[in-house]
Formats: C-alpha cells, sequence, structure tokens
C-alpha cells in the first residue's frame, strides 16, 4: 500500500509541475505580446491623427488659397482700385472676411504698399508673397512670433493690375484647438523647438514647462517620436511639417488610458493564471485518483472476458497497485473488438442513409439503362418521385430540353462530368452537372452505373448574367472613348481648319463624353464599395438647393445637346437636410441620366422638392414611355434595365444606377419609389431628413433615438 500512495504522489506532483510550466510558459509571452501590441496601437493611433492633421493643413491652405481667388474677382473690390476709391476698400474687406472667417485681409497696390486692411495689422512685406498658400511665421505687437497661413492674389482689370488682395489665417491656440477638436490629440505649433501655438490647457509656456520637457526619443510608425509626461499622463509625440516652411507641428497622444488598460489586463491574466493552476491542480488529483480505479477492477473482469462478454468491461477491484499485463491485453483486445463491431453497424447505417441525406441527386442504373435507385436528392431536384420511375427506362424519365438525343446517349464516361439541360415534369428547364461512376459488385458480370445529378441553374443564370453586364459595361465605355478618339484626332488634324461654332460643338462633345465616363465609373465604384462591405455616408446640414443646382451643373451640356431643359419646383424656403452633399448630386445626376435617355428631345425634366413632415421628397420626372407597373418592384435592383421606346443605344446601360440610388438614399434613412408622372412619363422621387429632425434625434437620450435618425454606415454594410 506504501508504495502505491507513491505512485501516485509521484503522478499527481509530476503533472502539477507540468500545470505550472505549461501555465508561465504561455503566460509570459503573452504578457510581452500585449505590452507590445498596446505600445504599436498607440503609435498607430499617433500616426493616423498625424496624417489627418496633415489632410486638415492641405484644407486649410485650400480654403485660404480659395478666400484669395474669390477676393480677387469681386466687383466690390476691383471697381475702387479701376477708379482709385481706396476708401470705399475697408468696408469690402469687412464683409468678406467676415463672410470667409479670416482673421485678415489685405489689399496691396502694385508697388507693394498697403493700401486698405480689415483685420490684425500685417507687415508690408505680405504683399510681396506668393500666389499659392504658404506659411509665414510673422513678429506680433508684443514682440513675438506668430505663424500665418497666408496666400496672395493679383486683382486685374481689362488686363491691367490694379494690384493684389492678400487673405490670412492666424494659426494660434484656437486654431490648433480646432485641430485638436478634430483629430483627437493635441497640437503645439513649434519653430526651432519654441512653441509659438498649442492646444494644451495653459498656452506655449506651460507646454515648455511641463516636467521640463524630459521626453524619451523612440523609433515609431517609421519616424523619431517622444514620449513625455504631463501631469503624470504619459504623451505619444509625433511631428509633421506645415507646408514649406520651418513651422513643426507635435502631434501627442494622452496615453492614460492605454496604460491603465494594460494594468488592467495584465492584473485578469495574472488571476485567469492563478484559476488555471488551482483548477488544473484539482483535475490532476482527481485525474491520480482514477487512475488506479480500474486497475483494481481488472481481475474479477478478466474472467467476464474469458467466456465471451464484450458488454462488461474489465476492472480491478482489489487494490492491486501493479497491473496484470494479460488482463491489460485482454482488455484492450475486447474494447477494439467492441469498437470495431459498433463501427461495422454505423458505417452500415450510414451507408444505408448517406444518399438520402447529400445535396446531390444520385440515380442508380442497370446495364439495361433501367433506373434501380432514386435517392430524394434525386426527387427535390428533378421532381420526380422514387415510386414514378422505378424499373422505367432513363430516356423515359429524363428528356433534354433541347431533344437533340436521347439521356441515354448524353451519359458521360466513367468519371467525367457533362452539362446536360433537362426538362422537368411541370414543364420548365433546368441545367444539371451529371457525373458517371461505374459499379461491379462482386458476382455481377456487367457492371452498372451510378449518375450523380447537381442543380446547376442558378450558376448558369449568374454566369449568363455576368456576361450580359461584361457587355453592357464594354459597350458603355466604348461609346464615350470612341466619340473621345474621334473628337480628339479631328482636332489634332483640322483644329486650325475649323469655325469657331464647330469647335465649340468638338468640344462639347468631348463634354459629354468625359461626363458619360464620370457617370459610369461612380456608379461602378459605388458598386464595388457596397459590394465590399465598404461603403460609407458622412451626412452633415446642407441646403438642398445648392444639391440640386450642382447636379443641374453637371447635366446642363448633355441636356442642351438635346434642347431638354430643367423645370425646378422649389418650396420658398429651401429646406435644409440632413446629407451627404457628394452622394446626393450622385443619386439626382443618375436620375437626371435615366430622365435624359428616355425622354423626348425638346421636352422638359421635372425637378420638385416637397417638405413632407420631417422629410423631404425630391422627384425627378420626365415625358418619356413610362415604366410598366409589373416592374416597378424590381426596377431599383442590380442590372435591372426597362422601357421600351427609345433607339438601342440610348437604352443601353449597366443596371447599377437606380441601385446605386436607392443604397445611397437607404443610408442617409431615406426611401425611394417609382410612380406615373403627370405627363405621362416615370417620377422617381426619394425622401430625405431634414437637418430640424436630426438635431432633435441627437438631443434624444441614446436608448429613445429613432433608428431613421441615426447614422446608417453599420446597416449599409451588413446588407
Amino acid at each position: 500500500m506504501q508504495q502505491k500512495r507513491t505512485l501516485s504522489q509521484y503522478i499527481t506532483f509530476s503533472f502539477i509541475a507540468i500545470v505550472l510550466l505549461t501555465a508561465l510558459a504561455a503566460w509570459i509571452p503573452e504578457v510581452l505580446l500585449i505590452r507590445n501590441r498596446l505600445e504599436e496601437a498607440t503609435w498607430a493611433r499617433v500616426e493616423q491623427g498625424r496624417r489627418a492633421a496633415r489632410a486638415l493643413y492641405g484644407s486649410v491652405e485650400t480654403e485660404v488659397a480659395g478666400a484669395a481667388i474669390l477676393a480677387a474677382q469681386l466687383p466690390t473690390l476691383r471697381e475702387p482700385l479701376a477708379r482709385g476709391e481706396r476708401e470705399a476698400l475697408p468696408e469690402a474687406l469687412e464683409t468678406v472676411e467676415t463672410s470667409l472667417g479670416l482673421n485678415t485681409m489685405l489689399v496691396c497696390s502694385p508697388e507693394g504698399e498697403i493700401v486698405a486692411r480689415f483685420g490684425a495689422e500685417m507687415p508690408a512685406e505680405v504683399c510681396a508673397g506668393p500666389e499659392t498658400a504658404h506659411v509665414e511665421v510673422l513678429d506680433d505687437a508684443a514682440g513675438g512670433a506668430e505663424a500665418w497661413m497666408l496666400a496672395a492674389r493679383p486683382i486685374r482689370s481689362e488686363g491691367t493690375l490694379l494690384g493684389a488682395v492678400v487673405t490670412g489665417l492666424r494659426l494660434d491656440d484656437a486654431f490648433t484647438a480646432q485641430l485638436q477638436a478634430e483629430t483627437g490629440l493635441e497640437h503645439t505649433l513649434l519653430l526651432d523647438e519654441t512653441p509659438l501655438a498649442t492646444s494644451f490647457a495653459g498656452g506655449p509656456a506651460y507646454w515648455t514647462a511641463v516636467e521640463g520637457r524630459q521626453a524619451e526619443t523612440v523609433e515609431a510608425a517609421g519616424d523619431r517620436g517622444w514620449i513625455f509626461r504631463r501631469d503624470g499622463i504619459p504623451y505619444y509625440a509625433l511631428r509633421l511639417r506645415v507646408g514649406e516652411s520651418a513651422l513643426v507641428d507635435e502631434v501627442a497622444l494622452p496615453a492614460g488610458e492605454f496604460a491603465l488598460a494594460q494594468r488592467q489586463l495584465l492584473q485578469t491574466q495574472l488571476v485567469s493564471l492563478i484559476v488555471v493552476i488551482i483548477g488544473g491542480t484539482a483535475l490532476v488529483i482527481f485525474s491520480a485518483r482514477r487512475i488506479g480505479a480500474p486497475l483494481r477492477r481488472l481481475s474479477q473482469a478478466a474472467a467476464r472476458f474469458g467466456r465471451g462478454d464484450l458488454a462488461a468491461p474489465i476492472t480491478v477491484e482489489s487494490g492491486v497497485q501493479e497491473v496484470d499485463v494479460m488482463a491489460a491485453a485482454l482488455e484492450q483486445a475486447r474494447v477494439e473488438l467492441q469498437r470495431a463491431v459498433g463501427t461495422l453497424q454505423e458505417e452500415k447505417a450510414w451507408v444505408e442513409h448517406l444518399l438520402e441525406a447529400i445535396e446531390e441527386g444520385v440515380v442508380t442504373l442497370d446495364d439495361d439503362r433501367r433506373i434501380t435507385f432514386f435517392s430524394e436528392g434525386a426527387e427535390r431536384l428533378t421532381g420526380w418521385q422514387e415510386g414514378e420511375v422505378l424499373g422505367r427506362h432513363c430516356d423515359s424519365i429524363f428528356r433534354p430540353a433541347e431533344e437533340i438525343a436521347p439521356f441515354s446517349d448524353l451519359i458521360p464516361r466513367a468519371g467525367a462530368r457533362r452539362k446536360v439541360w433537362l426538362r422537368l415534369p411541370g414543364g420548365q428547364s433546368a441545367a444539371f452537372s451529371i457525373t458517371r461512376a461505374d459499379l461491379a459488385p462482386p458476382g455481377v458480370a456487367e457492371a452498372s452505373m451510378a449518375l450523380v445529378f447537381r442543380d446547376i441553374s442558378e450558376e448558369e443564370a449568374v454566369e449568363h448574367l455576368l456576361g450580359h453586364f461584361l457587355a453592357n459595361v464594354t459597350h458603355e465605355f466604348r461609346t464615350p472613348i470612341t466619340a473621345l478618339g474621334a473628337s480628339v484626332e479631328l482636332l489634332l488634324d483640322q483644329s486650325g481648319e475649323l469655325a469657331p461654332d464647330e469647335l465649340e460643338q468638338m468640344l462639347t462633345w468631348l463634354h459629354l463624353s468625359i461626363l458619360s465616363l464620370q457617370t459610369l465609373v461612380d456608379n461602378l465604384l459605388e458598386a464595388s464599395s457596397l459590394e465590399a462591405r465598404r461603403f460609407r455616408v458622412n451626412p452633415r446640414p446642407t441646403d438642398l438647393g445648392e444639391i440640386i443646382g450642382e447636379a443641374a451643373r453637371l447635366m446642363q451640356p448633355l441636356l442642351e445637346k438635346y434642347n431638354q431643359y430643367l423645370d425646378l419646383e422649389l418650396p420658398p424656403r429651401i429646406p435644409v437636410v440632413y446629407a451627404d452633399a457628394r452622394r446626393v448630386v450622385q443619386v439626382l445626376v443618375n436620375l437626371l441620366s435615366n430622365a435624359h435617355k428616355y425622354g423626348p428631345e425638346e421636352s422638359a425634366i421635372e425637378i420638385r422638392a416637397v417638405p413632407v413632415g420631417d422629410e423631404v421628397r425630391v422627384s425627378v420626372s420626365d415625358r418619356g414611355p413610362g415604366i410598366p407597373e409589373e416592374i416597378r418592384g424590381t426596377i431599383f435592383q442590380r442590372f435591372s434595365h426597362f422601357g421600351p421606346g427609345h433607339d438601342d443605344s440610348r437604352q443601353y446601360g449597366v443596371g447599377l444606377g437606380l441601385w446605386v440610388v436607392k443604397a445611397i438614399v437607404e443610408a442617409h434613412g431615406g426611401e425611394t419609389g417609382v410612380e406615373e408622372a403627370p405627363s405621362g412619363g416615370a417620377s422617381f422621387w426619394f425622401t430625405l431628413p431634414l437637418a430640424e429632425r436630426a438635431r432633435s434625434a441627437s438631443a434624444r437620450p441614446a436608448h429613445a433615438r429613432p433608428e431613421s435618425a441615426r447614422p446608417r454606415e453599420a446597416q449599409v454594410e451588413e446588407r
């Protein structure tokens, strides 16, 4: 007995040691991996913020440069300069500067002197700055330095240089605070390591004094980064150069939450490790005690095995430590034999039910081509019942759809596959992929065969649809490209011989071809995004009139070519919608393009906008042949084409425009539809939420917010 207890203790201690070593070997690398991953995720977040900041600087440059271009073209500045009435310039500058949200606006004389100003004081040398938006560091009134984003633009009148307009935006603490709101990271503008502006509370002086700026330099995101602390919170920082200047933006991410998450995760893992060790130890002790029980019962059961009793297991109950080798071999033989018998029984049942469970249909034929077996899968696929076909010749059951030959002549050779169209009992046809295998059971002189039927009708339909889609895309690209090629070739060969109206007509053709290609590419890109579940909309309060105006501007050349015109009916107060302006412009362009294709020449295309409750309903109506009522339910599906009534060249399309329209509108929480127009043509409509509705919805508690008022990105992605 003493020897037996020693063996149990040895097994127990050995297994406990294995559990401990295994747990530690798994835990320590995991701790290091998690720490590295959190560190990488933190730097990746900082790098993402730096990229966002770079994009924001580019947007600011574009805004300042655009403001200079706009101001230089205003008659309120150009005309007083031309007349020499400089006293009228400050009032005009005030109007422009206030509307554009800038910090300063200057008018310079051709000699480089400032003749009018509104906003912050500026030295005269800014008049000599480049026309493109650029960053300059100027002295402020207190003797310090300020960073400015400046742009200049000459003012001309009938070829005469009247002067220049300079627009500027101050890159100060308010600007960095705006960057912090946009990116979620802290921003500090540095010039030769001297802070000029910062989003940190306390300003540049506090930024300099933060724990002595004891920063740790590391390699992160393929660049040099800094880790410093402020109020005990670590900050991860990267820098980017602002434009072509010496100004640097230090982008910093507070990593306090990351450090806390790391500590909490490590604590959780440590607790889990302790639980695993305790549970593993208990399991080892229980298993060690259970090891001896079968051995104690083995000797009593050995006799039963000798009598051929395979049902009762051989166990040992005497408490003897060592196991009789012969008894163990007999128990193994009993178990293997019993398992083999059970396996044979299971395989027999499995073989009996296999043919009934598979999705494909299985049919066996004898050497006379008569049906001897007909599986449930064959019944589902062909519509025939087993009782109706057993014993009958295969040619009387399976009839090819085209009657080119009897079915028995279309059976493939052994191991091969053939596609066959068969006529089903209901009169419809279906495509089947048929595979053959020869069967030669013992005692049978001639081999029978088994046929496996797989319905490929849907695959054939998809292949046909794909071919039709590719043909349409090819045609849609070829037509404008051919027009572009012909127009460009004509311009190259005869540009000097063309009259102005002929040249204008050629350029109009070029513009229309490019517009057609752009619309097609936009629809293909949106369809690709929808298919890949990467479709997003970014709604914001937007003037509906601006959206309709942009769509009308894009379509105007195409409408003028066919003498079509737009008939607008808008409410007295143009509604403000909560929408992604670029996407909604694409919706209107697609609908106007369809109205142009199916509307007759010299006809009106009507655009109506009517507020309905907390939404606005926008409709586009033509005077074409209309949409038959029986296909209105499928008109917004992919690859749908509709309506005779025009020549093929104007009807041809890829069938994605209305599908993209429906996806964009539903992503905004709206609906789409089509109905008969009062003029007899088709009237396509969609709804958009009003901005007031979006604001009221955002003010409600999250659990009470209606689904239609929420951003629809996730819902579109799941569709």
